[in-house]
């Protein structure tokens, strides 16, 4: 049996690996701006300008967004199971399943961006979502 605080591991790992990738974006894109002499406009339509960086630069802020994403259902779902005190040995491992998956979708997407295989990582992800929903779920209703 783990303690409650333990399921608090894994979603301190995501948010620190989320600072990663925005540390990352932010390494990769302020050089490439000032290398291609992009003049920063406000009234550029959302997006148009960023558009003109390389593929690979934009795969990072692509990422990092899908970090904002999804996993606020990861973060609300472990919140809820250390609040209702479910510490089970199952919990702790489908959340770190989840956040080891979620770092490998960055990775794939950040340095390679395969799409098939950026879109199997997304929905392995979701498996041990699924599980921690279902874990809370019947606790809390006791099915």
């Amino acid at each position: 049996m783990t303690t409650n605080t333990a399921l608090l591991g894994p979603v301190v790992a995501l948010v620190a690996w989320s600072m990663v990738m925005w540390l990352w974006m932010y390494a990769t894109r302020i050089p490439a701006i000032v290398s291609l002499k992009i003049k920063l406009d406000p009234a550029a339509p959302r997006g148009a300008q960023m558009a003109t960086l390389p593929a690979s630069i934009r795969w990072k802020a692509d990422n990092y967004n899908h970090l904002m994403e999804q996993p606020t259902i990861f973060y609300a779902i472990v919140l809820a199971l250390a609040t209702m005190g479910n510490a089970a040995e199952s919990m702790l491992v489908l959340a770190w399943a989840y956040v080891g998956v979620r770092v490998v979708h960055s990775l794939v997407q950040a340095l390679v961006n395969k799409i098939e295989v950026r879109f199997a990582l997304f929905f392995l992800s979701n498996i041990p979502l699924f599980g921690l929903t279902y874990g809370a779920a019947a606790q809390l209703w006791g099915f």
